[in-house]
């Protein structure tokens, strides 16, 4: 269902619905979100579309209760197979809230805005991305790829398009010339990652989420993201694995490091630390 259907679909069955009713400020909230391309990147974003909404159709308003207002938002778009997500940014731990498709897990789902060569590149990219060490891939590596595309090849100068295209859209981040997997890709394709790259991808020990740039235990492979090993062995005199309890091989990453965005200038030393 195309997302400029969405709003006022779910408004008209917040009539038919004998539970929890759709209000003025559920549709608002869900218009702002479509307005920020589907995905607001933190707390804060979120929080300021809740507070518009409310007021401005003068409904309850709590700042602490935003989870129960997505709750019955989600109810009414769970039969349109959409779903207001909650995620974590994996360079900052950020929160962030993503309107994801739940009806089709495949790449396919992007159909309607890339040609099938576009969609090609992009699959290439995500697998180069999966299988790096540090969950990046050089802008450089991805062009490589538009030689080697079927049916046709690319040119490289549409290739950057669609990189520019994909990094626009939220699929891809940038950083220092390097791509790797944007928040919303990952909250929207996290089932359809699993499932074909299952003996590649592993899932972060702690949050039990799709990790792509992570640290791993040398012992036993155990991945953690980086904001969550952060916040795991905050305050610990010694790190060691939490499965296998192993000394952790790898430099810890402070919050304060975490903070900046894919954006920021972070030294490529401190990624090649990381899976």
């Amino acid at each position: 269902l195309p997302l400029v259907g969405v709003v006022g679909v779910a408004t008209g069955m917040a009539a038919s619905s004998s539970s929890s009713s759709l209000s003025e400020a559920h549709r608002h909230f869900l218009q702002g979100l479509m307005a920020l391309g589907g995905l607001a990147e933190s707390p804060a974003a979120a929080a300021a579309l809740h507070r518009r909404a409310c007021r401005l159709h003068q409904a309850p308003y709590d700042p602490e209760r935003l989870d129960d207002f997505l709750e019955v938002l989600n109810l009414h778009l769970q039969p349109l197979f959409l779903e207001i997500r909650k995620g974590l940014a994996e360079d900052s731990g950020t929160p962030c809230y993503a309107l994801v498709n739940l009806a089709e897990s495949e790449v396919t789902q992007m159909a309607s805005d890339y040609s099938e060569m576009e969609l090609e590149l992009f699959k290439k990219t995500m697998e180069l991305i999966i299988l790096s060490e540090n969950g990046f891939a050089s802008s450089t590596e991805i062009l490589n790829l538009a030689d080697h595309l079927k049916p046709k090849k690319m040119k490289k100068t549409e290739a950057e398009q669609v990189l520019q295209r994909l990094v626009q859209d939220k699929w891809l981040s940038e950083k220092e010339g390097d791509l790797t997997l944007h928040t919303r890709c990952i909250l929207e394709l996290e089932q359809y990652i699993l499932s074909h790259y299952q003996d590649m991808t592993r899932k972060c020990h702690i949050c039990h989420t799709l990790v792509i740039q992570s640290q791993v235990c040398e012992d036993c492979g155990t991945a953690l993201h980086m904001p969550c090993l952060a916040r795991y062995f905050r305050g610990q005199a010694e790190h060691r694995c939490p499965h296998c309890k192993q000394l952790w091989p790898h430099r810890i990453p402070a919050m304060s490091q975490l903070a900046a965005p894919l954006s920021s200038s972070i030294p490529k030393e401190r990624r090649t630390r990381c899976r």
